[in-house]
């Protein structure tokens, strides 16, 4: 069986280079996320970071990937918009791909969900507690009805995204808000899945259950149909006219 060709993009900007992320995450989070999906013998995770030549996403390294995971912050309107929209176009001929955390202000997030991703914020580190509303659904195998993170960020309703295809997950936390944290979209053939929990300076990428959330939907997201194109071809008709 083939594996799922995953890349992990990661800003890894000024503020993951802290103290406060590196003593969480030393290598950099992206290094931490691939690290747990290359332990699933179906996958195959190698990372890209938004310093490297053309962000790390060239027509090659889009060219090997499946599922695309994304994690960005600091630097979303200094994406290059040219990278943008090839990522779109690839999610839209069929490429999976994982919001994390404050990738919801991404210009690929925004272009593919044509919304603005808003939402209400705090970093208070408080307590979460992760709700699992569709236990079917694929991404929800092997995780608990509930289970909470001691600190996390904030996210708030109302969340500026159109209506998901499903909502897995719905998190609350302990200044009394609750968030969509778990939902899925499908835009032509490619498959999206955006997951709250992930914030640089709490350790939630070290939790098996956002591990196994995350494994999940790299399986879930692994493209069914991959289209060269979507151009709009002029065809003969199959029977006689």
């Amino acid at each position: 069986m083939n594996k799922i060709n995953v890349t992990v993009w990661n800003e890894y900007g000024d503020e993951q280079k802290e103290k406060s992320v590196a003593d969480i995450y030393p290598n950099g989070l992206h290094v931490t996320i691939a690290g747990f999906l290359n332990k699933d013998g179906g996958i195959n995770a190698k990372t890209a970071l938004f310093f490297e030549p053309e962000h790390g996403l060239t027509d090659a390294v889009l060219d090997n990937t499946d599922v695309l995971i994304w994690w960005g912050h600091r630097y979303h309107d200094n994406l290059d918009d040219r990278i943008a929209s090839r990522v779109v176009e690839r999610v839209r001929r069929g490429m999976g791909i994982i919001f994390l955390h404050s990738a919801h202000k991404s210009k690929p997030f925004m272009l593919l969900l044509g919304t603005s991703g808003s939402l209400s914020w705090r970093e208070a580190h408080e307590r979460s507690r992760v709700w699992t509303c569709s236990p079917s659904h694929p991404i929800a195998k092997g995780v608990p009805e509930q289970f909470a993170l001691d600190c996390e960020e904030m996210y708030g309703e109302p969340f500026g995204i159109p209506a998901p295809l499903q909502t897995v997950f719905i998190s609350w936390f302990q200044g009394g808000n609750v968030f969509r944290s778990g939902v899925t979209f499908q835009r032509d053939n490619g498959r999206i899945f955006y997951f709250q929990p992930g914030h640089e300076t709490y350790p939630s990428y070290h939790n098996e259950h956002v591990q196994r959330v995350i494994t999940n939907a790299v399986k879930w997201a692994n493209p069914i149909v991959k289209a060269v194109s979507l151009d709009c071809p002029n065809v003969q008709p199959l029977e006689k006219i």
